[in-house]
């Protein structure tokens, strides 16, 4: 079936339909779809008969399905077996980098702290043996969740026909040229590559971003330079050493939701011609195009300028003191002050202040009592224990299970979940239902902390949307035995379950209790347990 004639509405799978094409061009087409089992959003790509790389193009997608990282789009299936080719992947929503800075340049903590999730997700990319070789700021989207995601790894060097004796060196100018372009709102790269104005450049390198846009760093400008070879500095070689470099420098944590701060434009420099916009229609939710050889088609994401206005957070009210400096700059010429009026005040001054004392202190009796006068209301209170990351010690599969079908495959990849890194490979076997199959009542992992601990909150990064991830703690190693202190749904990214009030226990149970569709399979990423010292 050619993708000229796939029309909305048309079922792939018996279970994808089709229902609104957002893009064409290359060979391959990008449509939203219903996932009819799973009742969900997805993406769907097709590709036209003629369309050379088709297999390489499913190929890729099956290779980019494995990658665990959840800053990474998660490919759900992928299929060339048929008489028309497809790739389904997550749909994301949420506003793509490009959109953000339509109206001014992010604020450069926040740059730095957007552009080190992406760096630390293209590294679990190249640890696994792909890369993307097209970023643009098309491809990384602030979601609608509070997380990031990076669209096109594996997929869209396929798709565009890009290849690289070098991948690491080629995705490090890609996360420089994203950095640059967040800090100044003007792109460095290839034309057809963004929208944004092109950055201004002398015999064909770069300006430097603290010539382009005030209040950058001299470390985070080091860091673009060595990515994009501006200046004699040693280049950074890979994606990994570039998620180093930015761990070096200050970051700002980024909000739950999208409008992540701008800072004020630059002055007008004289380079940087500006392009035309491309025309196009509004959408709140960003499918991902990959940049095609020849001339784009019009985006369905409407122009930066629009998005931003849209987007834009409202300004911060002024300060308290700001705004009573104001109002005591514009107040009303002084006149002289009546004498006997100024009595008066100032005797009803007096029995105000006498009634005040009398209000703190009635009874000067209670002096002995309590050892001498204070006030009960102004006492502080205990200080509140501070919260941080706490070590865990020991970690083992953990599972609810019928004797006779153990999962045997929750006690692979358990140190990839308390290694630091967001990634990680722990995943169930995949079974016939949500609830296992009824199997089991819960499979999961047990976090030993080594002695009784306080809890605050656990942050659990999980690669899937759907099912239900539980948190349990107590003293003992049996799941019966303790106790749950919440649970949530998977969001595709990191989600954090907090124990309210704080409870002490040396062992943290995180399980699912029930799977997520599609398949039914459950996957996590990093834990972190958060508290303080029992």
């Amino acid at each position: 079936m050619s993708t000229s004639v796939i029309e909305p509405g048309t079922r792939l799978a018996g279970r994808y339909r089709l229902e609104e094409r957002f893009s064409d061009s290359g060979g391959s087409s990008l449509w939203k779809a219903i996932d009819e089992i799973l009742a969900r959003a997805v993406a769907v790509r097709t590709f036209d008969p003629e369309f050379p790389r088709i297999a390489e193009a499913v190929t890729s997608a099956r290779s980019a399905s494995r990658l665990t990282d959840p800053r990474v789009t998660q490919v759900f299936d992928a299929d060339d077996s048929g008489e028309s080719a497809y790739v389904v992947s997550e749909w994301v929503a949420g506003e793509t980098l490009e959109g953000m800075l339509g109206k001014a340049p992010l604020e450069p903590g926040r740059a730095a702290t957007l552009l080190y999730e992406a760096s630390e997700a293209i590294a679990a990319a190249h640890a696994a043996g792909l890369s993307h070789l097209c970023l643009t700021p098309r491809d990384l989207v602030w979601t609608t969740g509070g997380t990031v995601k990076l669209l096109g790894v594996a997929t869209d060097a396929v798709l565009t026909d890009r290849h690289s004796e070098d991948a690491a060196a080629d995705d490090v100018r890609g996360l420089g040229r994203m950095l640059y372009a967040a800090l100044t709102a003007h792109w460095p790269g290839d034309e057809d590559g963004s929208e944004l104005p092109a950055a201004p450049a002398a015999d064909g390198v770069p300006h430097a971003p603290r010539q382009v846009q005030a209040g950058i760093s001299h470390a985070i400008d080091a860091i673009v330079c060595r990515c994009l070879g501006i200046g004699q500095a040693e280049p950074l070689a890979t994606p990994a050493d570039l998620a180093k470099a930015l761990r070096g420098v200050p970051r700002t944590p980024l909000p739950l939701f999208a409008g992540l701060g701008h800072t004020s434009p630059a002055p007008p420099r004289p380079a940087a011609p500006r392009r035309p916009a491309t025309p196009s229609t509004s959408a709140t939710t960003q499918p991902h195009q990959p940049p095609a050889p020849e001339p784009p088609a019009a985006s369905h994401v409407p122009p930066p300028r629009a998005r931003a206005q849209r987007h834009a957070a409202p300004p911060a009210p002024p300060s308290t003191s700001t705004r009573t400096a104001a109002a005591h700059g514009h107040a009303a010429p002084k006149r002289p002050a009546n004498r006997a009026l100024l009595g008066v005040a100032a005797a009803a001054l007096t029995v105000i202040v006498g009634l005040g004392a009398w209000a703190l202190f009635p009874d000067k009796k209670d002096d002995s009592k309590g050892g001498g006068a204070t006030d009960k209301g102004q006492t502080s209170a205990p200080s509140t224990p501070s919260v941080a990351k706490l070590n865990v010690q020991g970690i083992d599969p953990a599972q609810q299970s019928r004797p006779d079908h153990q999962d045997t495959a929750i006690g692979k990849g358990l140190n990839t979940l308390i290694d630091g890194r967001a990634g990680g490979n722990w995943e169930t076997q995949s079974y016939h239902g949500a609830d296992f199959g009824n199997y089991s009542k819960g499979l999961g992992v047990l976090l030993d902390m080594g002695k009784p601990v306080k809890i605050a909150n656990v942050k659990i990064h999980s690669p899937v949307n759907g099912g239900t991830l539980q948190v349990k703690v107590g003293d003992s190693r049996s799941p019966g035995d303790l106790k749950a202190v919440g649970e949530q749904a998977p969001n595709g990214g990191e989600l954090t379950i907090t124990a309210n009030p704080q409870a002490t226990a040396q062992y943290v149970l995180v399980w699912f209790t029930q799977l997520p569709g599609g398949p039914f399979k459950g996957r996590l990423g990093e834990i972190t347990v958060y508290g303080s010292a029992g």
